[in-house]
């Protein structure tokens, strides 16, 4: 039994682990994420790193060589000795390290000068032994021969659990102890949360809503080659974005070939919110009823779109009176259509997620809203 199967009973949440994430940072303790496939590893410690307003190096340890970890030996003619040439992936002391934020600004400092630098070895017991064994010294020491990280640099590991049916390697005991370790688990609540900031497709969120077992589909005892996963169902969210509604049949062979056998319930559920009025109707005003299916998951969907589209509106609009008239629109058309779930929903994707100011005095049916759904909207955002 590997250590990953030992420590399966502690499974955590993404939400969880980013906890653990902070105070193993604060501490700048090794951490070790296991878990299977698609389920979110990579993204957590990118996610951790730019709150921070950190730098991530991600090191693809199965596709390394030892000397890639501990570098080469020169001749140092200036020395008269053998001296080691340090990675160029590592971050040296003085060594300009560039990259663009989410504004599209160019960042540039000296590695010590960062905040905060994670070094992310992924996939590290994919890695051959001898890969991995050039590591413990970096891991434990924070050194390789004469080099040493900087104050600011965090070494976080992560890899698939043997019975994954991926390409491991045993890790040996004396790494494996120079690491604290979790296991990570799929959460839908996390997930969906950090969906709807990241603006992961309106179609994917509002089938996952009513299919929370969908999120993640994997079992290592079959052969198929696409399964559901975390992973998965956002890059299903970026073909969508990029469909041509144009094309007889869309992206529909693409679906099964993403997220697998679960993608024929995903057609269908396209296929009901087709026949919905679209968020531009309803927040324009030509829409104020259904006039299709009111299957379920097609409503969640139409739900979660209706305000990212307002939070587009809002993003070009600002606060004018336009705007409110358009989220009048948008909350009458729920109230008198959606269920309380959806409604209560909706609310809290709009106040707590996309953080929209909407102010009471401007919206008519503010009275009604509070009266009827304004305690239900308090204990779910404060939950």
């Amino acid at each position: 039994m590997s250590l990953a199967e030992t420590i399966d009973t502690e499974a955590i949440s993404t939400t969880e682990a980013m906890k653990l994430l902070h105070i193993c940072f604060a501490a700048k303790r090794p951490l070790f994420i296991w878990g299977p496939p698609g389920i979110g590893k990579s993204e957590i410690v990118d996610q951790i790193t730019h709150s921070l307003k950190g730098y991530m190096i991600d090191m693809r340890m199965a596709l390394m060589a030892p000397d890639e970890i501990r570098g080469i030996p020169f001749y140092n003619k200036d020395a008269g000795e053998m001296s080691w040439a340090p990675p160029e992936d590592l971050p040296l002391t003085g060594k300009m390290l560039e990259q663009i934020n989410k504004a599209g600004e160019l960042i540039c400092m000296e590695a010590e000068k960062w905040p905060h630098i994670t070094l992310f070895l992924d996939e590290m017991n994919s890695a051959p032994p001898a890969v991995q064994a050039a590591g413990y010294q970096l891991v434990l020491n924070r050194r390789i021969g004469n080099f040493v990280l900087p104050d600011n640099v965090v070494i976080v590991a992560a890899g698939n659990r043997e019975s994954d049916r991926g390409v491991t390697y045993r890790m040996p005991s004396p790494l494996a102890n120079r690491f604290s370790h979790i296991e990570l688990t799929h959460d839908f609540d996390s997930w969906f949360e950090w969906a709807i900031t990241d603006q992961v497709h309106p179609d994917v969120i509002g089938y996952l809503s009513c299919n929370k077992a969908s999120l993640f589909d994997f079992d290592p005892k079959t052969s198929g080659r696409a399964f559901a996963s975390p992973r998965s169902w956002v890059a299903l969210g970026e073909l969508l974005h990029h469909e041509n509604p144009g094309e007889p049949f869309g992206i529909n062979p693409l679906i099964g070939g993403t997220v697998g056998p679960v993608g024929v319930d995903f057609i269908a559920h396209r296929t009901y919110a087709k026949d919905l009025p679209t968020a531009d109707d309803i927040l324009s005003g030509k829409a104020t009823t259904m006039n299709g299916n009111s299957e379920m998951s097609a409503m969640h969907s139409l739900s979660i779109n209706l305000c990212f589209e307002l939070k587009e509106r809002f993003d070009k609009l600002g606060l004018v009176d336009e705007w409110h008239i358009q989220a009048d629109r948008c909350f009458i058309f729920m109230m008198d259509n959606f269920n309380t779930e959806l409604i209560v929903m909706g609310a809290k994707v709009a106040l707590t997620n996309y953080k929209l100011p909407l102010t009471p005095g401007k919206l008519k049916c503010f009275d009604r809203f509070h009266k009827d759904y304004g305690r239900f909207i308090v204990a779910a955002v404060g939950a």
